[in-house]
């Protein structure tokens, strides 16, 4: 007989837990016996004593036991099911371009994503900017959605490891999001519950990444990918840079719109543009839709400009409750702020650097993200037309635009926004988007 506060005592002081341990205390997380204090105090444990592998993998499968798992053998002689994830980002939208492009280069993918975790947003608050797309479905419809439509991204149902929701909402609030254990345990339970195939991730690492050093991600991108193998499901990671806000917006309608305008061909922001290329070829290679990275860059090119990559998106969102014409006209179902204007620096230079987190907690300042789970936000606010860096910016060159639905909340998102930029008068080296590539 095990006493939570014993188990979380043993942790506190850095001992390890044994895989006993580990499973009683999940599955008192899942059956609501462990309070939400207790759960905070492990969490806070972990931070700071860490977990070794074997602990890691104990909570992993601990976690991803802890409700169903889905079988996909309808889908294995259609083609591979497949799936990213990434650790978070200001303005990363990628999964909204990445599961189409990769649905119609014949993959199926069943995406199990998460809401905004502090500063960073969240893919589902993305799109429920969408007029009726529903993000929570059971899993008999993710199935059938992801089988006719060849995607689906939608939240966690309460059947997929469930254990994982609760802990994932508890470290959202007690500051203990960027624990590597913790953030495996979290990733791996949701997709070997989800019964994938293929993985690929993207580690992101700066200012507006819960990794703020490149051994951080190392880390991070080493122990997945060896959890994630190790598991039986084979796993690769991208280290990407955050460094500065990824595209050209942040904030969820103005984020969807960019994806829409990426898949439509309308506009490619050039960061943007190599790290989905790069995240979507690896993940044709691991699923055997392509052999080489030209082959699969050919692939992606193809369902791009011919029009099925956008034709996907669109399937996806009709299939789970969202405007049939969505595509057609995706202005006339995101909603818009009521007041939209330039921000300017009131100084000249090459922009050096950005506090990316300091932005991402400007639109949280707006009304964009949550300061506590389960807070209502605004789809609409944000910023969008953001300058990347290595832009020169003067009175008459915005850094980007700002999108609030107050006047208080924009003087402050604006400020906010202004002192995490710097300048200087020499164009800044520019780092390459991708920093590092883990195969195995």
């Amino acid at each position: 007989m095990f006493l939570p506060q014993e188990v979380i005592r043993k942790k506190r002081e850095g001992h390890e837990l044994s895989s006993e341990e580990i499973a009683y205390f999940v599955k008192g997380i899942t059956s609501g016996d462990m309070s939400d204090s207790q759960i905070a105090a492990l969490a806070m444990a972990v931070f700071f004593q860490g977990m070794s592998n074997a602990e890691t993998v104990s909570l992993t499968q601990s976690m991803t036991q802890s409700g169903d798992t889905i079988d996909w053998s309808e889908l294995r002689n259609l083609g591979p099911v497949l799936d990213k994830h990434s650790t978070g980002g200001v303005g990363d939208k990628l999964s909204l371009m990445l599961a189409p492009i990769v649905a119609a280069c014949g993959g199926y993918v069943p995406m199990i994503s998460g809401r905004g975790l502090g500063h960073t947003g969240g893919t589902l608050d993305k799109l429920d900017a969408i007029p009726g797309y529903q993000t929570s479905i059971d899993i008999n419809r993710l199935k059938s959605v992801t089988k006719t439509a060849g995607c689906a991204i939608v939240g966690q149902t309460g059947d997929l490891a469930p254990a994982d929701k609760r802990f994932y909402a508890i470290r959202d609030i007690t500051a203990t999001v960027e624990a590597v254990p913790l953030i495996t345990a979290s990733i791996l339970s949701k997709k070997l519950s989800a019964g994938l195939d293929r993985l690929v991730m993207d580690i992101k690492v700066g200012s507006g990444a819960f990794s703020g050093t490149l051994s951080m991600a190392e880390e991070l991108a080493e122990t997945i990918v060896s959890v994630a193998n190790g598991a039986g499901l084979p796993t690769r990671a991208l280290i990407t840079d955050m460094d500065q806000v990824l595209g050209s917006s942040a904030g969820n309608a103005l984020e969807v719109k960019e994806a829409w305008s990426y898949l439509s061909g309308e506009m490619k922001e050039e960061r943007t543009d190599i790290i989905t290329m790069s995240l979507c070829s690896e993940l044709l290679i691991l699923g055997e839709l392509a052999t080489t990275y030209d082959d699969a860059h050919h692939k992606i090119m193809t369902v791009l400009s011919n029009g099925k990559a956008l034709e996907q998106f669109q399937k996806m969102i009709s299939a789970l409750g969202g405007p049939v014409d969505f595509c057609e006209k995706p202005d006339s179902y995101l909603k818009s702020a009521t007041y939209c204007e330039d921000i300017y620096l009131d100084t000249s230079g090459y922009l050096a650097s950005m506090d990316t987190r300091e932005i991402g907690m400007a639109v949280v300042a707006l009304g964009g993200g949550r300061s506590k789970p389960g807070q209502e936000i605004d789809h609409a606010v944000g910023f969008d037309h953001i300058a990347p860096l290595g832009t020169y910016v003067d009175s008459s060159c915005p850094v980007a635009r700002i999108h609030a639905n107050s006047k208080d909340q924009l003087a402050r998102a604006k400020a906010q926004y202004l002192n995490g930029l710097s300048v200087a008068d020499k164009m800044p080296n520019q780092q390459h988007p991708i920093l590092k590539s883990l195969v195995s």
